[in-house]
């Protein structure tokens, strides 16, 4: 199977040696790989022994003995050298981009003491990944390798298996031909795409990220009392003397844990709210539009969450679901994520609003999908809490006609604004970075706004 994943790529290797069975049944399915050619022989010197024997003649019955024992002696070579044969593929990158290629390297070996004949070298790939490879070898010396490399690529994303990978063996003569399977695979995980976002402030940073007090937290952060054991190097004037007194050993207070902004995105995944497939249909776009914001908040500091509709948060690490530190796991895990959501059974956004009215003050940033006039309302409803909420919302009819957003759509816009959302409707093929753009700028105009009637 395949060998855990190194930082470059994937090595799955797959030796065969030689099998218990390899008696009788073994020698029996060799010989039904005999070639038109090896059977034309054996055919032509069971002939020529019969007619040796009616006519009497020594050397056509020599004659044909060597026709007849020739593809024999193939079969028998080739089948005690079948199983001596490993294999290795190599998968480079193993998390690609939709619309961008990864490389796989195939590594033959010849283990047995003798050369081999004609090899061809065949990979199963999916059908979404290309034509199937077929590579042809000629002679492998005893001990020798020969490698090979192919790519793969995919405008869908979603999780591929490579292989496993097919071996057809030849004797030198042509007489026989084995095919064989290996038991290794890997996996291509293709990824959406995403879209660089200028960096703009969107609000709701109000975890330790934003301005005045919301900056003198983050500095500060919450000094954790929770006491933990004493550790060679703490200072001693974190010393908690009540919990030493209670534990019975040196007790300390934990260091002050810097508060971190925090970044829901919402992505609707329901099957009635979009029309059409493929790569550019509007639930690939909101997909991709997902994948974008979250890395570009991961890169910016934020503690970021995937929500969908059917309330699963993920990573889902402790009570609130958002990430830890470690970005690039967070990534590399949203990302496995969303190569695979499809839509969901459900019809509504319950779920979601759930969960997001337990959660605290951040960003909210949803990609929606065709709302009715209750599903708006719910919409609205879980702008809650949230410091700050953008939404950019899709009519699919629309990216199957490549018209003009509908009326309806603007009517759920305004019940969305009118909650508190900043909504941005999505016509077919936009440049999230321009939409990401639009939004900060109604942000802005938003909050100006507001100060101005404050000081009124």
């Amino acid at each position: 199977m395949a060998t855990p994943a190194a930082p470059e790529g994937q090595r799955a290797d797959d030796h065969a040696g030689p099998r218990a069975e390899d008696g009788r049944g073994g020698l029996r399915a060799t010989l039904g790989g005999l070639t038109t050619r090896g059977r034309s022989f054996l055919a032509a010197g069971a002939a020529a022994a019969v007619c040796a024997y009616v006519l009497g003649q020594a050397d056509l019955l020599r004659v044909g003995l060597l026709l007849a024992v020739l593809p024999l002696i193939c079969a028998v070579v080739l089948h005690r050298t079948r199983y001596r044969v490993a294999t290795s593929r190599l998968l480079t990158p193993q998390r690609v981009e939709a619309g961008t290629e990864a490389r796989v390297q195939l590594r033959m070996e010849n283990v047995s003491k003798l050369p081999t004949g004609l090899l061809m070298l065949q990979d199963h790939v999916p059908y979404m990944l290309g034509p199937r490879p077929r590579f042809v070898l000629d002679r492998v010396e005893a001990g020798g390798r020969r490698e090979v490399s192919y790519r793969v690529r995919s405008d869908l994303r979603g999780r591929f298996p490579l292989g496993p990978l097919q071996l057809r063996l030849s004797d030198p003569f042509g007489m026989c031909e084995l095919t064989r399977s290996f038991h290794a695979y890997d996996t291509l995980t293709v990824v959406p795409r995403t879209t660089a976002l200028p960096p703009v402030g969107l609000g709701g940073e109000a975890s330790g990220y934003g301005e005045g007090r919301q900056r003198t937290l983050a500095l500060a952060g919450d000094d954790d009392v929770i006491p933990r054991a004493y550790r060679v190097g703490d200072d001693l004037r974190r010393v908690h003397w009540r919990s030493t007194a209670r534990y019975g050993e040196l007790m300390v207070r934990r260091e002050e844990q810097p508060q971190r902004s925090h970044c829901t995105v919402l992505l609707d995944t329901r099957r009635v709210g979009y029309q059409g497939s493929g790569p550019d249909s509007a639930f690939e776009w909101a997909v991709s539009g997902a994948a974008s914001v979250l890395t570009h908040m991961l890169e910016r500091g934020y503690a970021v969450r995937l929500l969908t509709d059917t309330g699963t948060a993920v990573p889902g690490e402790g009570s609130d679901g958002y990430a830890g530190t470690d970005s690039v796991e967070t990534a590399g895990l949203l990302m496995d994520t969303l190569a695979i959501v499809d839509h969901s059974d459900g019809a509504g956004l319950s779920r979601a609003s759930d969960v997001l009215r337990a959660g605290s003050e951040g960003l909210l940033v949803a990609f929606l999908g065709d709302l009715d006039e209750e599903q708006a309302a719910l919409a609205g409803r879980m702008r809650g809490r949230a410091g700050a909420a953008v939404a950019f919302v899709l009519d699919s009819g629309t990216w199957l006609t490549g018209g003009a957003v509908a009326g309806a759509v603007d009517a759920r816009a305004r019940e969305l604004r009118e909650a508190g959302w900043t909504v941005v409707p999505v016509q077919p093929g936009a440049r999230l970075a321009d939409l990401w753009q639009q939004a900060a700028g109604a942000l802005r105009d938003t909050a100006a706004a507001d100060s101005y009637g404050g000081w009124a």
